[in-house]
């Protein structure tokens, strides 16, 4: 993809109003009557600040106070002769407001990379370089969003998503997974969608780790899931991670429904049974001992464990949900 820079003007280049970032908000909207408020109110909402991304009005301030960007945005030139924005919507947005109110400066023209009339395919992988690998992401929601679109309504083979997004292939599908679980269950039982809180996506995404979804389908359901974080039964989402803990426990289970996670947990610290204190020994020496041990189990020890319902069998499988997030955690890039 061949591209070069230019100084645009500003009212020559169209918003990308397929942008999950904006998508998720203006879907309320006629693409066709949207106006300025409610362009820079889709871009400004939702967006916090953190190490990776930038509020509007921080954005807005910066531009204001240095006259310009440093960075120039990246525009399609379409055969139809359109500049159309692939990465810097919000930036765009700004100069359009600040000319539009005369905002001391020169907002006519942008500093732009301009590529020439890529296709769909280069598109997506510009987008997702920027903002799924980039130093600028979105939010997981729109993360998930865009995902699900490219690979089940796009119809893009999974492995050319994941060469886009640099070959991480559980956090993809864990992404559109709790996508599709999110809007399955979740959505529908909302009263309107601006009762939609994005938040919540990190819920369901901690659903898809190790052996928590599998829990919860032994007793309940996605829906039930979904009730409960409405509910806030389910109070944060790094504590779904010990479903699996709680649903082993009746007592701990009906207090989780009348409650949350958090207070159902000490149900389950409360019953667990008394051991030797191995607080001192170290990961390096738990992992050495617990390999030694399973490789060395009497076969009758280990037809027991796996024929029969024990808490040995639960223990392992809660085990092994937890070393796969936290394997997956530490051998990220």
């Amino acid at each position: 993809m061949k591209s070069y820079y230019k100084e645009l003007n500003v009212d020559e280049i169209k918003l990308d109003m397929e942008n999950p970032r904006i998508a998720k908000f203006i879907e309320m909207y006629d693409k066709d009557t949207l106006n300025s408020e409610q362009i820079a109110l889709a871009l400004g909402s939702g967006v916090e600040e953190s190490n990776n991304q930038t509020s509007y009005s921080s954005l807005y301030n910066s531009i204001k106070t240095n006259r310009g960007i440093i960075h120039p945005i990246v525009v399609n030139h379409q055969i139809d002769g359109s500049y159309v924005v692939i990465e810097g919507n919000t930036r765009v947005q700004i100069y359009k407001e600040f000319k539009e109110n005369n905002i001391d400066g020169d907002w006519n023209t942008i500093p732009s990379i301009v590529y020439e009339n890529l296709s769909e395919s280069e598109i997506h992988a510009i987008r997702l370089q920027s903002h799924l690998v980039g130093p600028r992401e979105w939010d997981p929601y729109s993360k998930a969003k865009y995902l699900n679109y490219l690979s089940n309504e796009e119809n893009l083979p999974m492995s050319q998503v994941i060469d886009f997004c640099g070959g991480k292939k559980t956090e993809i599908v864990k992404l559109i997974n709790a996508y599709k679980d999110m809007e399955k269950y979740y959505r529908p039982l909302l009263d309107a969608d601006d009762e939609f809180d994005q938040r919540d996506f990190s819920k369901f995404l901690e659903l898809q780790n190790g052996s928590v979804k599998e829990a919860l389908l032994a007793k309940f359901s996605l829906g039930d899931f979904a009730k409960w974080v409405i509910n806030g039964n389910v109070d944060t989402a790094i504590n779904v991670r010990r479903l699996p803990e709680i649903l082993r426990n009746e007592e701990a289970t009906k207090i989780l429904l009348k409650t949350n996670i958090k207070t159902a947990l000490e149900k389950v610290i409360v019953d667990k049974p008394e051991y030797k204190d191995i607080s001192g020994v170290s990961i390096e020496q738990l992992c050495v001992e617990l390999i030694k041990r399973m490789n060395d189990m009497p076969f009758q020890e280990y037809n027991s464990i796996r024929n029969g319902s024990n808490p040995i069998k639960d223990n392992l499988i809660d085990l092994r949900g937890n070393i796969d997030i936290f394997v997956e955690d530490i051998n990220k890039d």
